[in-house]
């Protein structure tokens, strides 16, 4: 088939390749501006458009993919299909009408469940024990158009944002390949959301990953994996962002204080919560690399008694 391929981040990659591995004729690929980055704001390319630019296809970067102009310059490519996954742009009545077989969506839930900007994160941070992908016929509605394929996966206990959108991306990659093919034969089923139980993963922003301490151990635990490695979760430590990079549960009792550090060890640190101990293993302090604590401890003096958090320490 003909295709049009809109997306935009390193999720998205995956997928572009097996369409073009598969045979399919990605006449154009759609994604979103190059953006400066860095502390020298140097402009830097989409992962999508990188890949693009390695296979030799043509790549658009509209600003508002509504305006006519744009609208008007899709229509040239007469796509049989347009392959949508974490683009970023909400796409027109008239874009979704327009190839021959629609707009079809990557999306990394089990619909309905999740629709939105962040269902990844979302998933590990609400404790769910499963997830999976859903490639979606598009419509109007944000992420509410007809199922066409599901397929489920584990989510493990150490699961991260970033393992899991790993495993999500590749296997997006693989059931999308998979309805191009049910969808040229005609052989695939559509099947309506309908009015049943549903969420929202609202777009990740750096504030989600600041650590209330009074929360659970295990509310804390999910939160840090969850937003590992963007935004990220952090406190504070004497007035300066410490960002919490990776923790483990603890088995000490204490009667301390949320967000008092209750033992300090050579190797790690352990924290009090509003239920449970947890156990800190790598950090980031504010300017400088992610490290272990030991590495950080070997340079930063820490005692039992210090309490972290934005209200302390200043």
């Amino acid at each position: 088939m003909k295709v049009v391929y809109m997306g935009t981040p390193d999720f998205a990659v995956g997928a572009l390749e097996r369409i073009i591995e598969a045979g399919h004729e990605v006449v154009l690929v759609v994604t979103q501006p190059d953006k400066p980055k860095g502390r020298g704001k140097e402009m830097q390319m989409t992962p999508v458009k990188k890949c693009a630019l390695e296979h030799n296809i043509p790549v658009f970067q509209p600003v508002k993919i509504k305006e006519a102009e744009a609208v008007a310059y899709l229509r040239t490519f007469e796509a049989d299909i347009f392959v949508v996954a974490a683009f970023g742009q909400i796409l027109s009545s008239e874009i979704l009408h327009m190839p021959k077989f629609g707009c079809v969506n990557i999306h990394a839930s089990l619909l309905p469940m999740y629709r939105g900007a962040a269902p990844i994160q979302a998933v590990i941070i609400n404790k769910e024990k499963e997830t999976g992908v859903t490639i979606m016929q598009m419509d109007e509605g944000l992420d509410t158009g007809d199922m066409l394929m599901k397929e489920i996966i584990p989510i493990e206990k150490d699961e991260t944002g970033e393992s899991l959108h790993d495993k999500l991306s590749e296997l997006g990659a693989k059931m999308i390949v998979e309805a191009l093919i049910a969808i040229e034969n005609g052989t695939i089923t559509a099947t309506p959301q309908g009015d049943g139980e549903t969420c929202y993963a609202s777009m990740l922003k750096k504030e989600m990953g600041c650590i209330d301490w009074e929360k659970s151990a295990d509310d804390i635990e999910h939160l840090v994996r969850g937003l590992y490695p963007w935004p990220g979760t952090y406190t504070f430590l004497n007035g300066k962002m410490l960002k919490i990079c990776a923790v483990a549960f603890s088995d000490e009792k204490t009667t301390g204080e949320p967000g008092e550090i209750c033992t300090v060890t050579k190797d790690n640190f352990v924290v009090n919560t509003g239920d449970g101990t947890l156990e800190v293993r790598e950090l980031q302090p504010e300017g400088k690399k992610r490290m272990t604590v030991h590495d950080f401890l070997l340079g930063n003096k820490l005692e039992p008694g210090v309490r972290l958090g934005a209200k302390y320490g200043k």
